[in-house]
């Protein structure tokens, strides 16, 4: 783990940090080019957008492909603050980004080393390089605080 990925970690709480106060589940994510430049940022929004599938790396990799011109996005890093989960992964191979860096696992729908591994079933064409971790305390944490928070709303106002 590098100090830049830590520094793009950052960018990507930051993004998930945006989706708490839009009271979205807290995911965000950067795209980073191989120079070292950022291509895009963005969070989750399911809700505000009204679409199941505008998870961070989507709403990422949608911005990423329309400001690039192409959907093929080789020689990036993708920044997570949360592992994957199966429509995220697949949308990661069909882009071909080369490298994923994830904070904190999911225990319900990762798939990358949680709920399900499906780099290991050896059937994709694609495989990025993956480091999982960075920042994981500060990503769970920015999880935890969302959801305790909704917890103890549900229990103030049940019903």
């Amino acid at each position: 783990m590098g100090v830049s990925d830590e520094a793009w970690m950052r960018e990507a709480l930051a993004q998930a940090q945006i989706a708490a106060h839009k009271d979205e589940v807290p995911v965000g994510a950067v795209l980073i080019a191989a120079s070292g430049e950022l291509i895009a940022a963005g969070h989750n929004q399911p809700i505000s957008a009204q679409d199941p599938s505008a998870h961070a790396e989507i709403v990422v990799l949608r911005a990423a492909a329309k400001k690039l011109g192409n959907y093929r996005l080789p020689d990036t890093t993708l920044y997570d603050t949360l592992e994957p989960c199966t429509m995220c992964v697949g949308a990661l191979v069909h882009a071909r980004v080369g490298r994923l860096v994830y904070g904190a696992t999911e225990p319900r729908t990762g798939a990358i080393e949680s709920a399900r591994c499906l780099f290991e079933t050896g059937k994709f064409n694609h495989y990025p390089e993956v480091e999982a971790g960075v920042l994981a305390a500060e990503c769970t944490a920015v999880m935890r605080r969302f959801f305790d928070g909704k917890r103890a709303s549900k229990k103030q106002h049940p019903g």
